[in-house]
């Protein structure tokens, strides 16, 4: 099972709502995708994609992610695929940081292990826990009403949780405006529903308190990733009963770990290519677990490959620690692979298939733009 051949392709994904609205003015209307193919040489192949949410969400960008496979790709020519930890080693021993570029690899790897032993992925890290896992949906910033909609339109499609996007300019409406949204959003909710209110690092301290106070006291809400500091976040904390999500800056295990000394959040929102793949991902999932924190397994966005390690990892949370799991497909209006995962009953089950369960179209994906090993 060693590594004899890794295979790069690029292909743009466009944003399923034409533009995408994020705190502080950041636009987007599509996003430049990563996949990488590991071929064993006994011509078994393996899957990963890394995706990063353009180059203003946090520290990553598309052809960073190239550069760096670059950088990795030789050391890793000859290495036994299923030795994930050592292939981690290799590649940090190689390349300082760039966790968005490491994902890829690690991922294939994974997605290598299982089909090598005919087992799904999930099963390898750690086993199923059988249950549906709630999928929540990502409302861009907009028009309250418009934001209802959408909400709305993502419940008739079996979402259960939704993840409402604020961080409105003062002047634009500031506080006043993101508590409007939020009020707009939850106007309809169903029994059983999550609303995860989310301002990618976008909030000061005094921004966060103002819409906090502009809310009626009954307002059922987890805020993520509110300020742009740990710093912040954790005088935030010390001063609302709101439960607190830690996303962009929960950035690796170093983090992870600082936040739960530090009781800074209540959970986490663990998203696969900014911590490094499913790897590293195991070890983040652990150290919630033994803190006791709530996770929400996501990626920053992407395709179905993503999605494929999104469920795996997902399915192995239990579920009273689960808040829900990102299904990336919906956020972009091209399918790179097939996947059979449905959302059903409010929720979603990771693929039975060994491996990530996940069949790439090369006929969309094309040919490599770079090949190492032979």
């Amino acid at each position: 099972m060693k590594i004899k051949r890794i295979d790069v392709f690029q292909y743009d994904l466009p944003f399923s709502g034409g533009v995408y609205h994020l705190s502080g003015g950041r636009t987007y209307t599509s996003f430049d995708a990563t996949f990488v193919r590991v071929t064993s040489d006994d011509g078994i192949e393996g899957w990963g994609e890394s995706t990063p949410f353009g180059s203003t969400y946090v520290a990553a960008h598309a052809r960073g992610v190239r550069a760096g496979i670059e950088e990795m790709a030789g050391q890793l020519i000859g290495m036994d695929s299923r030795h994930v930890d050592r292939i981690n080693q290799a590649m940090d021993e190689t390349l300082v940081g760039h966790l968005h570029a490491k994902t890829a690899i690690d991922v294939a790897c994974w997605d290598l292990f299982g089909k090598s032993v005919g087992m799904p992925v999930c099963d390898l890290l750690g086993g199923s826990t059988n249950q549906r896992m709630p999928v929540i949906s990502s409302i861009h910033g907009g028009d309250p009403e418009d934001m209802r909609r959408r909400v709305a339109a993502h419940r008739a499609q079996g979402f259960m949780g939704h993840s409402l996007k604020v961080g409105t300019a003062e002047r634009d409406g500031g506080p006043s405006l993101d508590a409007e949204k939020i009020r707009a959003c939850l106007a309809d909710r169903q029994p059983g529903e999550f609303f995860l209110v989310d301002a990618n690092g976008g909030l000061t301290v005094e921004h966060a308190l103002r819409l906090l106070r502009l809310l009626p006291d009954e307002t059922d809400i987890v805020l993520e990733a509110p300020c742009r500091t740990l710093r912040e976040c954790q005088s935030l904390r010390r001063r609302t009963n709101v439960p607190i999500i830690m996303d962009e800056l929960a950035t690796d295990d170093d983090t992870i770990a600082h936040i739960i000394a530090g009781d800074i959040a209540d959970g986490i929102g663990l998203k696969i290519s900014k911590g490094g793949g499913l790897t590293r991902g195991r070890r983040q999932r652990d150290l919630c677990l033994a803190a006791g924190m709530t996770m929400s397994v996501q990626d920053t966005v992407g395709s179905e490959i993503a999605l494929a390690a999104i469920l795996h990892l997902g399915q192995t949370v239990p579920s009273q620690y689960l808040n829900c799991v990102l299904d990336v497909r919906s956020m972009v209006s091209a399918s790179t692979a097939k996947i059979d995962a449905p959302i059903f009953d409010g929720g979603i089950v990771a693929p039975g298939l060994p491996g990530l369960g996940v069949e790439p179209d090369l006929a969309l994906l094309g040919e490599p733009i770079a090949t190492y090993g032979n």
